[in-house]
């Protein structure tokens, strides 16, 4: 038997089939395989809520494909369930009872209940940060909103209103104008407007999607070198743009991928409304949805550690980091931190955090080697599988990846944008200093030491005893003062008694 087992979980959604097969690997999740096939199963859907037979057909193709990966995963570790077109076809049984004979398992139909609750599940396992959530999620036939804390749903909420759905019936022409943007908005906000009070009364400390129309938008701020934050002014410039195209054959906006553009506009009009009737500022991208929420309750114990922890060990294991030279760097950074905390006014917040997380993955590159170990550490940051930090994070993290010694990337540093750049600055400042003072990797060598901080003027107190013992660190403490002036502070080194 294998050590590390597959897991498979398969969402027959109103808009797209997915499949996703994963292993555990050091308490981490790694993704095996995915499959996505547009079925739009909810254009299917006439005005009886009655499935047609080329949608039904559509949908058992899909399936076809997708059995033929389950045959070697053990059947306790799958998971089949079906979403809102499913639930509100009158012939959903036709479907249903032929599906379950190609996959050798029967589907689970969800209640919009069942469904919302598993986005959010997704959500909270792939998520960090703040725990009092609002989350949104906009499938083909059907919109779910939850508010939660941590990993309990506080209410949950399914609307039938979709991208599919909504297409159908206010762009069905293809054409885009204000006139029908206003016509899908209305239908919407008919149907959320009655439940807002009822969310706002436990309130939230930040919102969240991870939908196909808040991934095409994601998508669009990538090419755009944005984080992938919507606000309800990118929203806003979307639909103008959107408008400004006229037609389907004419859409074409830098960053929306062909396959989204057919149920972007509805898409977009029902956001839209969600962030005028929750008055919502912006939004953030989460990682995870109902695929997610489903795998990691099947998963063992992934509710023990933050998500984070999860992706810090795996990445540790297998990159075989020193995780002791690891852990003395950050007990460091903690020292010099709190030395600064007062005169920088800075506070343990997720800058913070990505910085202890820094410590921890620093040397990340050098399985690879040690010459350019900090540009390969970089690119395992920016493109490896990172649960729980999203893409602001990911830019603070492999900046300070690529600065943590040597030469200083002003331009990367103010190009990210999880923090100011006077903060990524000042977080870089303490990481430095601390690899520096850990240079021999012996914690029996470590000296005691202080520091005194004037704005960007640093005094580092350190036994004269230990300088006179350690001239290699003397020295780079000394070219480490040159680097600093870079970006504008000053490091003494003053020898004590």
């Amino acid at each position: 038997m294998s050590a590390h087992p597959l897991y498979a979980v398969i969402d027959l959604g109103s808009n797209s089939f997915h499949m996703l097969i994963t292993r555990l690997v050091a308490d981490s999740v790694q993704v095996v395989d995915k499959v996505k096939r547009k079925v739009r199963l909810a254009s299917g859907l006439d005005s009886h809520n009655k499935l047609d037979q080329a949608s039904i057909s559509r949908g058992l193709e899909c399936l076809s494909f997708f059995a033929e990966r389950l045959q070697d995963i053990p059947e306790e570790n799958i998971r089949i369930v079906a979403t809102a077109t499913l639930r509100i076809a009158t012939n959903a049984d036709e479907f249903i009872k032929q599906a379950n004979i190609i996959l050798g398992k029967n589907i689970t139909v969800l209640t919009g209940e069942q469904e919302a609750s598993s986005i959010y599940l997704g959500v909270a396992h792939t998520s960090c940060g703040k725990p009092n959530r609002l989350v949104f999620d906009i499938g083909g036939a059907s919109t779910e909103i939850v508010a939660g804390e941590g990993f309990d749903c506080q209410k949950v909420l399914s609307l039938n209103i979709g991208c599919v759905t909504f297409r159908n019936r206010f762009f069905s022409d293809d054409l885009f104008n204000s006139n029908n943007f206003s016509k899908a908005q209305l239908a919407a906000k008919t149907e959320i407007s009655p439940h807002v009070e009822d969310y706002k009364n436990l309130g939230w400390q930040i919102v969240l999607g991870g939908s196909g129309t808040m991934q095409a938008l994601a998508e669009i701020l990538l090419h755009q070198k944005q984080p992938a934050i919507i606000s309800a002014n990118f929203l806003a410039q979307i639909k103008k743009q959107i408008i400004n195209c006229q037609s389907l054959d004419q859409l074409k906006i830098p960053g929306l991928l062909a396959d989204r553009k057919p149920v972007f506009a509805s898409g977009i009009a029902i956001l839209i409304t969600l962030f005028e009737c929750f008055d919502v500022k912006e939004l953030q991208l989460s990682s995870g949805a109902i695929r997610e929420g489903l795998l990691y309750e099947m998963l063992p114990d992934m509710r023990a550690l933050t998500i984070r922890q999860r992706t810090v060990t795996s990445l540790t294991e297998k990159f075989h980091i020193d995780t002791e030279h690891a852990y003395r760097v950050s007990e460091t950074v903690d020292a010099i931190f709190d030395y600064c905390q007062s005169d920088w006014q800075i506070t343990k917040d997720n800058g913070y955090k990505l910085l202890k997380t820094a410590c921890a993955l620093h040397e990340i590159g050098l399985l690879l080697e040690f010459k350019r170990h900090q540009l390969h550490g970089t690119y395992i940051i920016e493109n490896a599988d990172l649960p729980g930090f999203d893409q602001a994070d990911r830019q603070l993290l492999a900046v300070l990846v690529l600065c943590y010694k040597a030469d200083i990337d002003i331009e990367r540093l103010k190009s990210q944008s999880a923090v100011s750049f006077e903060h990524a600055c000042q977080l870089l400042v303490i990481l430095r200093l601390a690899v520096i003072i850990c240079r021999r990797r012996n914690d029996d060598v470590l000296p005691h030491h202080n520091c005194v901080v004037k704005d960007k003027a640093i005094e580092l107190q350190l036994p004269k005893k230990w300088l006179h013992a350690h001239p290699l660190i003397c020295d780079e403490l000394r070219q480490e003062s040159q680097h600093l002036h870079s970006i504008d502070y000053t490091i003494d080194i003053i020898g004590t008694e």
